[in-house]
């Protein structure tokens, strides 16, 4: 049986293979096939460049709706600012910017002559409703030898009428006395650019001060003594000179939610006639660090100041400080001072408008001492705020936050950055 199966099986094939295929196409099946492809491909053309044209419409239709971006009414308000009375003012111009930290709200003219496309003259005069006064005038050109380097000349006059000094060290008294100062002061400035995100500066300025009594009491004299309050009594003079080195990849020293800067910096002071002679040395760190396209930003920020000679005498006023729209936000201009000082910031900001305002949350935290060894992180004062910029692209016109210490509640206004 299974061979009979085998056998015809086999024929079967055999037999398959000798006749005709029966799927095999006819000549005359292949020629209908053909005509119908020729006939339906004008039809299949005319589709196609209907989809084309139909697209081609969309996509001018959109283009025309496209226009450029219209800013806002805070958004032009910011920018003229930014425009004509930071960056670029020609002319008489009002002035806004402070004269010194804790003189309060200030107005002022200025004057600015451009000489060309790089250099320029102003003048300056500034009053604050403490009664602080600021005159100067300024020679600056920028961008010469290729955009690498930067000059300034300038010359000043500035009396505060009302200083606070609490005493040095961190437990100084909550009271603060009162004291004026006058600084005259006249010199220049060099700043050398020799990559996009390298500077390095110098500065070589003449200046004196003298110490009076404040308009409000008590007065510091009253208080203090030549011993407790260095300088008191004195009326100084010294040549300062400035050397730094920074490598700053911020978009603009202004504004920035990117990048950040790595800062040092030297003070010398060389005291004339029976003044001291010290030296101090700044070290500053910022960084910003953009989280979802910048619409949120983390920013840090740390800076510490030594005085570098030991046993030099080194005018109160003149000794590294903290408390202030810039350090310690939470408590008073010039709240602590001492010989070093170590202060930390962190920032949380939202940026509802990338070009008029910022939003944030910030801490600070900061020491000072008498000695460098003593600076410890377990004796900070601390705060904790608030706050709203007003910014363009490249400069902050006007800051507003709230700030609580262990002193209370404190509300800041300044014309520039936090840091």
């Amino acid at each position: 049986m299974m061979s009979g199966e085998m056998s015809m099986h086999m024929g079967s094939r055999t037999q398959t293979k000798a006749g005709p295929h029966p799927r095999a196409m006819s000549p005359r099946w292949v020629g209908w096939c053909v005509a119908a492809v020729v006939m339906a491909a004008p039809s299949l053309t005319r589709a196609q460049d209907s989809r084309a044209e139909a697209i081609a419409a969309e996509q001018a239709a959109k283009a025309a709706r496209l226009a450029p971006r219209t800013p806002g009414g805070l958004e032009r308000l910011v920018l003229w600012v930014e425009r004509e009375l930071v960056e670029a003012p020609n002319g008489f111009h009002p002035l806004f910017s402070s004269v010194y930290s804790g003189g309060g709200l200030t107005g002022g003219l200025g004057y600015r002559h451009y000489l060309g496309d790089r250099a320029h003259l102003d003048a300056r005069g500034s009053y604050s409703i403490k009664s602080y006064r600021l005159v100067e005038v300024s020679a600056t050109s920028r961008g010469v030898a290729d955009g690498r380097v930067d000059v300034q000349g300038r010359a000043g006059w500035l009396e505060a009428t009302e200083v606070p000094f609490h005493g040095l060290g961190l437990d100084s008294s909550r009271d603060a006395s009162t004291f004026a100062m006058t600084h005259t002061y006249g010199g220049a400035t060099l700043a050398v650019r020799p990559r996009p995100w390298a500077w390095l500066g110098g500065a070589l300025n003449f200046e004196q001060y003298s110490i009076g009594a404040g308009r409000r009491t008590p007065s510091t004299r009253t208080v203090f003594t030549n011993q407790t309050a260095p300088g008191l009594d004195a009326e100084p003079a010294f040549v300062h000179a400035t050397a730094s080195a920074a490598l700053d990849s911020r978009p603009a020293r202004g504004y920035a939610r990117r990048g950040g800067l790595y800062e040092a910096r030297y003070h010398h002071y060389a005291g004339l006639d029976d003044a001291s002679t010290f030296g101090r040395l700044d070290g500053e760190v910022v960084q910003h660090l953009p989280v979802l396209r910048e619409s949120w930003v983390l920013s840090v920020h740390g800076l510490a100041q030594t005085t570098v000679d030991p046993d030099a005498r080194v005018p109160f006023y003149l000794l590294p400080s903290l408390g202030s729209g810039d350090t310690l936000r939470g408590y008073s201009p010039w709240r602590f001072r001492d010989r070093h000082a170590l202060l930390m910031s962190a920032e949380f900001r939202w940026t509802p408008n990338r070009n008029a305002v910022d939003m944030a949350v910030f801490y600070d935290a900061g020491t000072v001492a008498a000695r460098r060894g003593d600076l410890s992180l377990n004796r900070l004062k601390r705060n904790i705020g608030v706050g709203i910029r007003f910014h363009g692209l490249g400069v902050t016109p006007l800051r507003a936050e709230l700030a609580r210490g262990s002193e209370g509640l404190r509300l800041v206004f300044a014309g520039n950055a936090a840091f």
